[in-house]
């Protein structure tokens, strides 16, 4: 018996002992030191989907860190203007920020690859570039010399194209539409006649009531009926050529998060990841239920934009494309990563997604 205790002991001992990689790795923590940060949002505090993601963000890392890193949400405006997010995380203001990279344009022009690119990819081509084909690592290269280190923080999944107070038969009726469309979509629309405004979602409500703009895009059914767009706009087109796929971002400040320990990098890493994917499943659970809502209880005329404007803005969007590629060096390796994922991807969905969603029709 004492043969086999010994025997039995030293199994455990080696076993206990091994190679694993995982008992090799040390945590640099620091239990009793609390972190407190400030998160800026280009969102009303609280809306939905858009606004609850920060908060989630917030709830999660607080409970994964066990409150070690608190982190207090502000909405647009609170404490910085809905389009001063950017400055306010990079220079320290703030630690977290959360929006969408086509609205700094004005820093990079290469910033809008990141949010989405009109005809370009959806979200769950989004989120396999820039997590397994080395979309997340340009992004970071890019924001590197705005001291800041970004995530992704959301997905809406392909939006809508918007609300019109006017028909639109063919690229005629483009041409003098003042439209709230941000990103490469807003320079495709100037690009066809019309004229792009970037504001604020606060604000969107009365720029259309007062005729400031004729046309908007938002988001899709889920946000769009909580800003009752349906009472200041007739008609409501798709599909989101703009926008297939928008990434939202969380972007942090790069001397903040190297203050924090090891630990706490990876909760804020897989509370980002979450709150990502979270926020896609919310969407394609709630956008058909409040499209429902607006075309049957409150009268919105949907309608599909015509097959020949389609074609001429997928035209002008791939010029556009294009120069945006050529605008420097790193627009360009991005723009040549963009491409080549989705050359990959479309070709392998043309016989998974894609016929999936044709046989499905069929029964």
């Amino acid at each position: 018996m004492r043969i086999g205790l010994t025997i039995l002991i030293a199994v455990v001992l080696v076993s206990c002992s091994g190679t694993d990689s995982e008992s090799d790795v040390t945590v640099d923590t620091n239990d009793d030191q609390v972190f407190e940060w400030k998160l800026v949002t280009t969102w009303p505090k609280n809306y939905p989907g858009l606004g609850l993601a920060p908060e989630n963000f917030s709830k999660k890392v607080a409970a994964m860190s066990n409150g070690r890193l608190q982190i207090k949400v502000f909405g647009a405006g609170q404490l910085v203007p809905a389009f001063e997010v950017f400055d306010a995380v990079s220079q320290g203001t703030a630690q977290v920020g959360h929006g969408a990279s086509y609205y700094w344009t004005g820093k990079s022009k290469a910033t809008a690859f990141f949010t989405s690119v009109p005809f370009g990819l959806n979200a769950q081509e989004m989120n396999g570039w820039l997590h397994y084909g080395g979309g997340l690592e340009l992004w970071r290269e890019l924001y590197d010399e705005f001291n800041l280190i970004p995530f992704a923080g959301g997905n809406t999944g392909v939006q809508m194209a918007g609300w019109f107070n006017r028909e639109i038969n063919s690229m005629e009726d483009i041409k003098g539409l003042k439209m709230r469309i941000p990103g490469l979509g807003g320079d495709v629309i100037t690009r066809a006649g019309g004229v792009s405004v970037t504001i604020s979602g606060g604000e969107l409500y009365t720029a259309m009531q007062t005729g400031v703009i004729d046309a908007l895009e938002w988001v899709s059914p889920y946000n769009d009926i909580a800003l009752g767009f349906h009472q200041v706009a007739k008609y409501y087109y798709y599909p989101g050529w703009h926008e297939p796929g928008p990434t939202l971002e969380l972007i942090i400040n790069k001397d903040a998060y190297a203050t924090l320990p090891s630990d706490l990098q990876a909760i804020v890493e897989t509370a980002a990841r979450a709150v990502n994917q979270d926020m896609l499943d919310e969407y394609t659970a709630r956008n058909n239920e409040a499209l429902i809502s607006l075309v049957e209880t409150h009268g919105v005329q949907l309608r599909k934009l015509p097959d020949e404007v389609i074609a001429e803005l997928r035209s002008i969007s791939m010029d556009m494309f294009d120069e945006l590629a050529n605008d420097s060096d790193i627009a360009k390796r991005i723009a040549d990563s963009v491409k080549s994922f989705q050359q990959q991807a479309t070709a392998y969905h043309e016989i998974s997604e894609e016929a999936y969603y044709n046989a499905r029709k069929q029964n």
